[in-house]
């Protein structure tokens, strides 16, 4: 599907069906140097499940031109227009790693647009290393061998890839490479830059009013679960309703345990909206 955002073309995904607006919308925000696809399991459950999908390429990613945002909020606004363009008021919000800073940051700001809040992989504050930064930057390939490996905490997740041939590893390298070779020079470096200059999560996390679930890794090396007891410490005490969900994997989540990622987002999603103030 291809909405008009920003004056640019953006892409979003819809799970296989045809996006209606007068359903229950479910948005999900893919993390740095990925796309889409990685949701693949996840979006078409729902939107084969009584759920409008929109599962985005930001903008600079892939099918979505333009060049890529370099902040946070911008990318929160970003957000915002192209649920305009959809036609849609509120949704449940999903992002996995930087996604999970854009889906805080529109549900702080636009709090009566989100009527769920799931966090993947996330952290407060989510920092990235000078020596990843400067590969990013110079060494962009080796930015991506060093990421694909931390991302997997084993060598072949089961039962996750029971089928011959399929391999996470390389899946996840290629992605990545692909979405480098669409995109504008130094994009790896541009996303992890927004994410190590996010400040805003402790103010975000005060303004949201709908239910969170934080989704985690146990053997996550990037976004350790300890990285994300401060912000749903900063959720809890604004009185936001929210949990963990903690599952064997690493950083992704949705390859290594596709299916518990998917009943710990669909279960969270299919309750009603509550308010949280």
């Amino acid at each position: 599907m291809i909405l008009a955002v920003q004056g640019k073309p953006a892409y979003a995904y819809t799970g296989g069906k045809a996006f209606d607006a007068s359903l229950p919308s479910a948005v999900f925000i893919h993390g740095a140097e990925h796309d889409h696809s990685v949701w693949a399991l996840q979006t078409r459950y729902f939107a084969h499940h009584g759920f409008g999908v929109l599962a985005v390429d930001l903008p600079g990613h892939c099918r979505s031109s333009g060049a890529a945002l370099t902040t946070v909020p911008a990318l929160a606004d970003w957000l915002a227009a192209l649920l305009d363009a959809a036609g849609v008021q509120r949704a449940f919000i999903a992002g996995h790693s930087m996604g999970s800073l854009i889906a805080l940051d529109f549900a702080g700001r636009y709090p009566e647009r989100a009527t769920h809040l799931a966090l993947l992989a996330t952290a407060m504050p989510m920092t990235v290393s000078d020596a990843l930064l400067d590969a990013a930057l110079n060494r962009e390939p080796e930015a991506i061998g060093m990421v694909n490996q931390w991302s997997h905490s084993t060598i072949a997740a089961k039962p996750s890839c029971p089928g011959p041939g399929f391999w996470l590893h390389g899946m996840n390298q290629r992605l990545m490479e692909r979405v480098s070779a669409r995109g504008e020079p130094h994009l790896f470096h541009t996303d992890f830059t927004a994410c190590n200059t996010y400040a805003d999560g402790p103010a975000r996390a005060a303004q949201v009013r709908c239910a969170a679930r934080l989704i985690v890794g146990r053997r996550d090396a990037m976004t350790p679960p300890r990285a994300a007891r401060a912000l749903a410490a900063a959720l809890a005490q604004a009185g936001v309703p929210v949990d963990t969900v903690t599952l064997e994997a690493g950083h992704a989540l949705m390859t290594e345990q596709p299916d518990a990622t998917l009943d710990a987002l669909f279960s969270f999603a299919s309750r009603a909206p509550h308010e949280a103030r």
